[in-house]
This record gives structure tokens, sequence and C-alpha cells, in this order.
């Protein structure tokens, strides 16, 4: 059964950075997209990231430029690195998994099948 694991959330000062980390274990890395998203209370899920089995990547509109996604496919591993962090950025953050060979980047979290149980993030001013 496939499964993923976030860790890497914490409580941080603005202006610090994070590396959130997403572990997938049960399914193969190359066959989906993986992706990221948050959810800040009262707010509906944002996408934030995603790097599809091609290697291709593409960010959401949240991040503004600060946010990193990368893989190690041999820990079987993706990665947030979150910078310059704003209190806005305060949500857990979610990694899923999308199966399939995408043309484009889905951004719908419809469109995930697995999803993580999600990391805190909280940013204070």
């Amino acid at each position: 059964q496939a499964q993923l694991q976030e860790s890497g959330g914490g409580s941080v000062q603005a202006g610090d950075s994070l590396r959130l980390s997403c572990v997938a274990s049960g399914h193969t890395f190359g066959a989906y997209t993986m992706g990221w998203f948050r959810q800040a209370p009262g707010k509906n899920r944002e996408f934030v990231a995603a790097i599809r089995s091609s290697g291709i990547i593409g960010y959401g509109d949240v991040g503004e430029g600060r946010f990193i996604i990368s893989e190690d496919n041999a820990k079987n591993t993706r990665y947030l690195q979150l910078n310059a962090l704003k209190s806005e950025d305060t949500a857990v953050y979610f990694c899923a998994s999308a199966r399939g060979n995408y043309f484009y980047t889905p951004k719908d979290s419809r469109e995930y099948e697995v999803w993580g149980q999600g990391t805190q993030v909280t940013v204070s001013s």
C-alpha cells in the first residue's frame, strides 16, 4: 500500500527557512507526480509545487518564488525548501502523489490519490 510521510515542519520566526521532507513507500516514484499542498485554518487547500514523473517542475502562485521543490530518487524522498517565511505561510503542508505520466502539472488536489498526514509550519512575525 502506497504511503507518504512528511517531516520537517516546526515553529519559526519570519524570515527563517525550513526544509520539508516527504518519504514514499509502497509505490514507485518514477510513475508518479509528487506534489506539495498547504492548508491554513479556515482556508482551502492550496497547490504549492510538484515534480512530474518526467522531472519537470511546476509551482503554484503561493510562495512567490521563495519555495523550491527537489527530489532524491535514491531515497524515495521529495523536499520542499521554504525560504524567507512569512506569517501567512503558516499552514499544514501535505505531500501527495498522482499516478500516471502527466503532460501538464496537476494542481487540483482531486488529481492526487495518496496523501501524507501533513506537517505543521507555524511562522511568527
